[in-house]
């Protein structure tokens, strides 16, 4: 055993998920967390007991309200948010739709979004996209691929004609943690709203939304929440905005009265108007589990262990990969929850490294991402995966 596995306090963690079979090292739980064995039993149970026991009855007893009794859940487990401003439900495109849509209707008189170059793909192409359609200016920021966006270049982006800035807590390649309560306060002072995409942050990093001032956020579920392959996303909107901002996409759900099927829209007060469609009751159970996991272990104790991993990460790396370069932060007050690491070789190995069980991410142009996830994810683990990447360089 590593010895650091055995000073780990929360090592007794890793026996509740799933194993898999010729795993030798998982480095992707930023990409999609391993399924807990609580899980497992709950969507079974639901299939069996709620679905099938229940069928349409299940509306009336209780599968309606769950997206905004799950986003309580999460607001006060995860994102420092109070009750009744968390929804869970779409995917995080659908919900960035929302969030952007709303925000420039907000600012009427304003033609610009800041967003950065080095942002998620889905984030610029919604964007560029958006931006298209109305005839407004999308304001590039130029960020170091290997750090992100920081509040000089935010500064210097922002003025009297932005409307809306969207930006990622923690960048998706290089890692990089966002000073987001900063960045929010510079955005307020010249007048627009902030949107932050918090994907690769919640449930590893905390983000106080309601003590930041953060106006909209958006994240995954199947990340560090663990809800598995397309869990639905969830939705952040600070109490005092529900009033003035309204969301475009005006489904059933979203309505004030939705099963008198009335014509005409009215949307309901609150988080509930910020629904659409019919709530993805399935993918929403396995996302229960890890919240109350993390609820359980506590926010800053998986903080505290996800820094260490990466910390060890890099010290493994230094040691073992010189001919590879760091494309992460070494600060750990600038570093989310992975590294990336660079070479040139990493595109073509990639597959070899997943076929022995071995399995970090790629990311282009020759970066693999090594992303430990806290509570899953032992320093054994870690130590595995960067010598098999040391053994199949040849170094």
């Amino acid at each position: 055993m590593n010895p650091l596995d055995a000073n780990d306090p929360l090592a007794r963690y890793r026996e509740r998920f799933l194993p898999t079979p010729g795993l030798i090292s998982y480095l992707d739980g930023n990409s999609l967390g391993r399924p807990l064995a609580a899980s497992v039993e709950r969507v079974e149970t639901f299939l069996r007991e709620e679905w099938a026991g229940k069928l349409i009855r299940g509306w009336d007893d209780g599968w309606m309200s769950q997206p905004l009794t799950v986003g309580d859940e999460l607001g006060r487990v995860a994102l420092g948010a109070a009750p009744g401003q968390v929804a869970i439900g779409d995917s995080t495109t659908v919900l960035l739709y929302k969030t952007i849509r709303a925000a420039l209707d907000a600012r009427p008189d304003r033609t610009e979004i800041a967003i950065d170059l080095e942002n998620f793909p889905t984030d610029r192409y919604l964007v560029e996209g958006i931006a298209s359609d109305r005839g407004l200016t999308v304001r590039w920021v130029d960020t170091d691929p290997a750090a992100g966006v920081t509040p000089e270049l935010v500064a210097a982006a922002v003025g009297p004609d932005t409307a809306v800035t969207l930006f990622s807590s923690v960048a998706y390649r290089s890692g990089f943690l966002a000073e987001v309560e900063a960045i929010t306060a510079l955005v307020h002072d010249a007048g627009a709203l902030t949107i932050w995409d918090l994907s690769h942050s919640v449930g590893s990093v905390p983000t106080p939304l309601d003590d930041w001032g953060v106006d909209l956020a958006v994240g995954c579920g199947y990340k560090y929440l663990n809800g598995g392959p397309g869990a639905p996303a969830f939705l952040y909107v600070r109490r005092d905005l529900q009033g003035s901002l309204r969301q475009p996409i005006q489904g059933w759900l979203g309505s004030r009265t939705p099963f008198e099927m009335g014509q005409g829209y009215e949307p309901a007060e609150g988080i509930r108007g910020w629904l659409s469609g019919t709530p993805p009751m399935v993918g929403l159970q396995a996302m229960r589990d890890m919240i109350a996991l993390i609820d359980e272990v506590g926010l800053d104790a998986v903080r505290t262990k996800s820094v260490a991993l990466t910390k060890y990460a890099i010290a493994l790396v230094d040691e073992h990969l010189p001919t590879a370069t760091l494309a992460s932060p070494r600060d750990a007050a600038r570093r989310g929850g992975h590294i990336t690491v660079d070479h040139p070789r990493f595109a073509e190995l990639l597959p070899g490294l997943w076929a022995s069980g071995v399995i970090p991410d790629f990311r282009r142009p020759d970066g693999l991402r090594l992303g430990p996830s806290p509570l899953s994810t032992s320093y054994a683990e870690v130590e595995a995966g960067v010598l098999a990447i040391r053994d199949a360089l040849g170094e």
